[in-house]
């Protein structure tokens, strides 16, 4: 069975193509460089994708920057940093990058489609503190019915699926689930600062870390700032 695996080389996206891998699937991981902040990623999404050896890794360029709108395509807004869990749950974050996951399920079912792929898994969490509104159930559920409507293979009746096996789960889950499935978190990034060190103190940092300390587990990454944690 053909699947794409959007892969961002980030701790969820990693655990979502060794699951896809688990599942028995033929895999073709897709990136993008959409001229974010935190291109660093894109270097981990293809040492992911290498050391499991998947079918192809195509990174798909184009430029949110030249709109702006978050903090990660946007250098002028500044960057949260060094906030508390409980201070990440109270807004969508200004990481939010507009209609983002749109637009890489947009790209996702296209490639899918040539490929006459069954699946499309993507690492969307709707228990992470961020929020994200293009992270949740009901997105995912109302993409699923665009993949149906929007595609030939949908209208025959072989409509692709959307595979999110993360949704609802916590950041301690998905990396228990990651140790199990040998996802190598060195290879991994998951910092929005776009330094070649991560920061540890951006929200996505911290709750990385946070995760990791709740199980008592410590992350091989190097961090610039670790000590609160």
């Amino acid at each position: 069975m053909k699947a794409v695996i959007l892969l961002s080389g980030g701790l969820d996206s990693s655990t979502v193509l060794y699951q896809a891998m688990a599942d028995g699937c033929e895999c073709y991981a897709l990136s993008f460089d959409y001229q974010q902040r935190h291109q660093r990623e894109l270097q981990s999404a293809s040492a992911i994708a290498t050391r499991v050896k998947v079918v192809q890794h195509q990174v798909v360029t184009f430029d949110l920057s030249q709109w702006g709108g978050s903090a990660l395509t946007d250098n002028s807004i500044d960057l949260p940093q060094g906030r508390s869990l409980s201070e990440m749950s109270q807004n969508i974050p200004v990481t939010y990058v507009p209609a983002r996951n749109t637009i890489f399920l947009s790209f996702a079912l296209a490639y899918a489609e040539t490929l006459a792929a069954a699946r499309v898994y993507i690492g969307v969490n709707a228990l992470d503190y961020s929020g994200y509104p293009d992270c949740r159930p009901d997105y995912i559920q109302a993409m699923e019915e665009v993949f149906c409507l929007a595609t030939k293979q949908g209208r025959l009746g072989n409509p692709i699926e959307i595979v999110a096996p993360l949704i609802q789960m916590k950041k301690t889950e998905i990396i228990q689930l990651g140790n199990q499935l040998g996802v190598p978190w060195e290879l991994t990034w998951s910092c929005y600062a776009g330094g070649e060190m991560a920061c540890g103190v951006c929200d996505s940092c911290r709750l990385r870390l946070a995760a990791f300390h709740e199980l008592g587990l410590v992350d091989p990454l190097e961090y610039a700032v670790t000590s609160d944690q």
